[in-house]
C-alpha cells in the first residue's frame, strides 16, 4: 500500500479545487462543473495519471458532484418559491433522455476529442457570460411541441459531454424565453440533477484504464467526496458575497477566464 504521503499532492488540490467550486457556485450562479472538468483534468495530468480515457473521469466525477449539489440548490430554492415546477417537470425527459445518449457517445470518445468539445463549448459559454444581456429575449414563453423534443434531449446531450449540470445552458434558454433570471437559476439547478443522476450511473459501468487510484467504473470516488465536502462549506460563503458585492462584473470577469481556459484545453487537444 503506498504511503498517504504519496497522495498528499491530490489531496490538498482536490481540497482547493472543491472550495473554489463551491465559491464560484455560490457566487456566480455557474454550476461547479464548469470549474471541476478542467481543474480534475490538470490535476490529474499533472500528477501523471493522464491517459486516452481522463477527460470521462473528469466528466463523470464532475457530474457525480452535481447530483448532491443540484439537490441541495433544488432544496433550497424550492423553500423560496423559485422553482418553475411546470418547466421542470415537461422538460425533464428529454433532458434524461440527452444525458443517457451522452454518456454512451463520451464512452466510446478517446480524451482529446471530449478535450476539444468542451474547448468549443465553453468558449462559447464564455462568451455568452462576458457579452450577453438579461434583456435579450427571443419569445415571451417557453418553447413546447417539437422544439422543446429538440431542445430538451440537447441540454442534457450536450451536459454531459461537458460534466455540467443544466445551468450553462438551461439559464440562457429560459430568460431568452422570458423566464427571470432567479426562477430560471432555481429552475435549471433541477435539470442538473436530471442529467446528472442517469448519466453517472451509465458512467459507473465503463471501463476506464489508468484510472486515477480508487476509481469505481470512470468516477474517482476520493475526488468526488473531497469535492462534495469542500463544495458544500464554501457555497454560502460565494452566496454571502454575492448579496455584498453586484456579481455582473464579476460574471464578465469569469467570462473571460472560462474562454481562456477553454482555449487552452483546445490547444491542448490539438497538441500545440
Amino acid at each position: 500500500m503506498p504511503e498517504i504521503a504519496t497522495y498528499l499532492p491530490l489531496l490538498l488540490l482536490l481540497m482547493g479545487i472543491g472550495a473554489l467550486a463551491g465559491v464560484l457556485a455560490g457566487l456566480l450562479g455557474v454550476g461547479g462543473g464548469i470549474v471541476l472538468v478542467p481543474a480534475f483534468y490538470y490535476t490529474f495530468a499533472g500528477l501523471g495519471y493522464e491517459s486516452g480515457a481522463l477527460m470521462q473521469v473528469c466528466l463523470a466525477t464532475s457530474l457525480a458532484t452535481i447530483i448532491v449539489t443540484s439537490a441541495r440548490s433544488v432544496a433550497s430554492h424550492h423553500k423560496r418559491g423559485a422553482v418553475n415546477w411546470d418547466i421542470l417537470k415537461s422538460w425533464a425527459p428529454g433532458i434524461a433522455a440527452g444525458a443517457v445518449i451522452g454518456v454512451l457517445v463520451a464512452a466510446g470518445l478517446r480524451s482529446t476529442t471530449l478535450q476539444m468539445i468542451f474547448g468549443v463549448l465553453g468558449f462559447a459559454i464564455g462568451l455568452y457570460m462576458l457579452l450577453g444581456n438579461a434583456a435579450w429575449r427571443v419569445a415571451d414563453e417557453m418553447p413546447g411541441g417539437a422544439l422543446r423534443w429538440v431542445l430538451s434531449p440537447l441540454v442534457g446531450f450536450l451536459s454531459v459531454l461537458m460534466g455540467i449540470g443544466g445551468g450553462s445552458f438551461g439559464v440562457p434558454i429560459m430568460t431568452l424565453h422570458g423566464i427571470p433570471i432567479h426562477r430560471a437559476v432555481a429552475t435549471a439547478a433541477g435539470f442538473g440533477f436530471i442529467i446528472a443522476a442517469p448519466s453517472v450511473v451509465g458512467f459507473l459501468f465503463v471501463d476506464v484504464t489508468d484510472a486515477p487510484p480508487w476509481s469505481l467504473g470512470a468516477v474517482n470516488i476520493p475526488a468526488f467526496l473531497i469535492v462534495i465536502a469542500m463544495t458544500l462549506m464554501t457555497a454560502p460563503l460565494g452566496a454571502q458575497i454575492a448579496h455584498a458585492l453586484d456579481p455582473e462584473p464579476l460574471k464578465r470577469v469569469f467570462g473571460v477566464f472560462l474562454t481562456l481556459v477553454a482555449l487552452n484545453m483546445l490547444r491542448k487537444a490539438v497538441g500545440v
